[in-house]
Parts: C-alpha cells; structure tokens; sequence
C-alpha cells in the first residue's frame, strides 16, 4: 500500500488534529459515496475552519501531494475520485450554518453544509434555498457550487451560479480569497466567484459562501400527468407556467421505462391513471392555498384534456400522495440496481428541439445496439434530460463507448444545447469536453489552470485533459 511520507503526515496531523487525518485502514469507516474510487488516496484529511484549510493546501505544495477536495461524494462524473499519492480534502467538519439573515433572505454558511440542512434552517424563517436536489440529504453547498448543481428548481431560480452571492475559498498557494458580498447588485470589478462555480475544485477550495434565499411558499400541490407526446408535455408546461392561481414550482418528465420501473417497484397506481403514457409529467405548485392550488391544476388538466383527449392526471390530496408521486421520479437508484455502473448522460437541450432531439438519439442508440432502450427523465421546463442505458456498465464494450456518446451528444453543441448540462465533467467527461468543446475555450481555461493552479495540484486530471 502506498503511504505518504511521514514528515507529511505528521505536519497534517499537528494542523487539523490527530483524530482528524485518517489514513489506511482508519478510512474504512467513512462512506465512499457514489464510488470506492473516491476513496482511493486512502488518506484522508478533514479541517474545521479556513485557516486549517489554507495551513492544509500550503502543506500539501510544500511536500507536492495533490489534493482532491470532498463535499457529499454524491457526484456522478468521477469529480471526487482519488488515487494513491493523493490526499483527499473532506469539507465535512466545515459544517457551520453562521447567519440566517430573513430580511436580506441570505445564508451565508460554511462548505460542508448539507443541502438538508441548509433548508431546514431556512424553513424556520419561511425561507427555501431556490435549489434542490434528490441527494439533499448528503450534497454539500460547497460541492454543489463547484460543481454550478441545477436540480429541480432551476428553470424558476437559476442554478447554483444564480444562487451563489459571494464566496471565500482557498487558492493553490493557500492564500485566502474572501469576497462574502451579500447584495444582489454588484458591480465592482471582475466577479471573481465565478472562476471556483463549476471548477470541480480544480482552481481553489470552497470555504464559505454566501447564498441567497427565496420566499417559501405557503401551500404546494401535486399532480401527475399522463400524456400521449413531449409536445403534449410542453404545452402543459406552459400551461403551469400561466397558471391563474400559484406559480410553478417543478415540471418533472418520466417516459414511459422509467414510469414503469419505478411504478411497479413502489407498487404505484391510480384509478384512471393509464400506465402506458409515452411521457409522464410531475407538476408542483405554490402558493397561498392548498385547495385552491389543487383546483388550479384540475384546470389545467381539463385544459389540456380538451386539446389531447387521451390524458390523464391524478392529484395528490395529502403529503403522503404527494410523497408517492415524488418517489416515482427520484428513485433513481433502482437503474443502477438493475443495471451496476450502467452509463448515463446528462445534457441539455433546446425546448423547441426535445422532441426530434429525444426521437433521433434513441433511434440512434438503437441501430448501434437492438437491445438498447434507455430510461429517459429529467427536468422539462429547462430542457436537462438524464438518459441512462439499460446496460450494466460492464456490459459496454469499449468499442462501443465513443458510438454512444455521438448518439447521445449529436449536434447538441451547435443547436444551442450542452453535453453536460449539471453533472459536471469529472473525469469521466473530460475526454467530451475536449472533443466538443470551442478551440478557444478550452484553451483559456488552460491559462486559467495554470494562473492559479500551475503546480496542478488541486483535483489533477479533473475538467481539463494534461497537457496542450
């Protein structure tokens, strides 16, 4: 087993504590996460505030140990992977939530704050986060402002780039960039927060940052419909947008594979809820009134009954429907249970262009593969589509691997979409990015690495290919 050097250790163990560097067997006890990989430094290292942060990363340049820092280890594209010769930074004891500010609707909160967390505290002063995620019970704000997380409530409220005020974070030399700003309007200067927004920590360590807040609403309502195209699914969406009474909270689309993998596992159904819909559309309101909201989606759906006659839609009258109704979408496990490592893709797509997008990469995956039928979902007011193939990661031969990702990918680049619309890129995607991404871009985001990362310390081999 490779074990760093004890002169190294040692210095790390006198900055954080010696129960709070862990290295070899003593890493067993923490939860790796999505991947064993994340774990694979088998050195573990967790400070308490941003000064033991910075004391870590000037250690770390000293001795030349990379470091890959840590949030919720909930990511799905490798960001947080690590290996033998690394050290992996835990952001887990940096867990303080110092000010919930009701009138500014501002959080200004420590990087290992859970997701979970963070709204729990807001709720207690009618606030809500504007973002959220299935994984809210593990995500850290640090690790989802890294990785610029979208989530359910990003067509209303932006993604983590819209929400994220102002941050302090430690750069690779260990120096300190502090800049808590907590007003909307800020015109002072290059925005530099934006630089560590989507770096995957590969630019600097997220310590603090400043978040903004959104009214919660009173009441919210529920409603599952069954719909016969995604222009039918768009046109309800619209429809939640323009809604006479309450505002659209979310707009989730599940087509039909997943419908029914999660439907029959749940042992879900409704009476006059037709089961073989080809795309099935999640809709939540809020507002003031929970009744009122309720009637405003049965009005919705007789609006849309009236155009497509063939719907369907049932309404959630109680938490624990609603809860039901919400199952259905976020079990997303259950793919991988079915189908370990199975290969999935995040993008975004022009909503003008999801329906000829989805009809020509599935007809696509299916000529590269007859057996393929993948399990498509995603967030429909935005255009985010996950699409995970039903294959065990294993059973994709690597032949096979870049055909699929120019099914998936197309033209998606130059009809306004994005190949990575909220995951990141990790490692698994750097290959993509370079082969997708503009000449110029990727070669300013080189003189950025190298400006404040020329040691490559920090996350190495993440976002960005080595080399030229």
């Amino acid at each position: 087993m490779h074990r760093l050097p004890p002169a190294f250790t040692a210095e790390l163990r006198n900055i954080v504590g010696d129960g709070n560097f862990r290295e070899g067997e003593a890493v067993a006890s923490i939860d790796y996460g999505v991947t064993p990989e994340n774990l694979g430094a088998g050195a573990v290292v967790l400070p308490a505030t941003t000064g033991e942060v910075a004391a870590v990363v000037k250690c770390c340049l000293a001795h030349g140990v990379p470091i890959v820092t840590h949030g919720g280890r909930t990511g799905l594209v490798g960001g947080g992977m690590s290996k033998p010769g690394e050290v992996v930074l835990s952001t887990a004891r940096l867990n303080r939530i110092h000010h919930i500010l009701p009138v500014e609707r501002v959080a200004v909160v420590e990087a290992g704050v859970t997701l979970q967390a963070l709204q729990v505290a807001a709720a207690q002063h009618r606030l809500e986060t504007g973002i959220d995620l299935p994984s809210r019970g593990s995500a850290t704000i640090g690790g989802m402002a890294s990785t610029n997380a979208g989530g359910i409530s990003a067509f209303r409220f932006g993604v983590m780039r819209h929400r994220i005020l102002g941050m302090e974070a430690v750069l690779a030399d260990g120096s300190i960039y502090s800049d808590l700003t907590r007003v909307v309007k800020n015109a002072a200067g290059y925005d530099l927060k934006h630089l560590f927004i989507g770096a995957e920590g590969t630019l600097g360590v997220i310590t603090r940052l400043a978040v903004k807040l959104e009214p919660q609403p009173l009441a919210t309502a529920t409603a599952l419909f069954g719909l016969a195209s995604v222009d039918a699914a768009l046109e309800t969406v619209r429809r939640g947008l323009d809604a006479e009474y309450g505002h659209l909270r979310a707009a989730e689309a599940i087509w039909s594979r997943y419908f029914h993998l999660t439907s029959r596992h749940h042992r879900w159904s409704a009476t006059d809820f037709a089961a073989d819909h080809p795309v099935n559309l999640l809709m939540t309101l809020g507002g003031a009134e929970e009744s009122a909201l309720q009637s405003e989606l049965g009005r919705i759906y007789e609006a849309v009954a009236a155009v497509h006659p063939d719907a369907s839609a049932v309404i959630a009258f109680s938490g624990a429907q609603e809860a039901d109704l919400w199952r259905l979408r976020e079990d997303t496990d259950l793919i991988y249970r079915n189908h370990p490592g199975a290969p999935s893709y995040d993008v975004s797509v022009p909503l003008s262009q999801v329906a000829s997008y989805l009809e020509r990469c599935l007809a696509d995956l299916k000529a590269i593969d007859g057996t393929l039928d993948p399990y498509v979902f995603g967030h429909l007011a935005d255009g985010n589509l996950h699409i995970v193939l039903n294959k065990a990661g294993t059973d994709i031969p690597l032949e096979k691997a870049s055909a699929l990702d120019q099914a998936v990918y197309g033209t998606l680049s130059e009809t306004g979409g994005s190949f990575s619309a909220e995951h990141g890129i990790g490692l698994k995607r750097v290959s993509s990015l370079s082969r997708l991404s503009d000449p110029s871009k990727l070669v300013l985001m080189r003189r950025i690495k190298e400006l404040l990362d020329a040691p490559a310390l920090l996350n190495p081999g993440k976002v960005l290919r080595a080399g030229p």
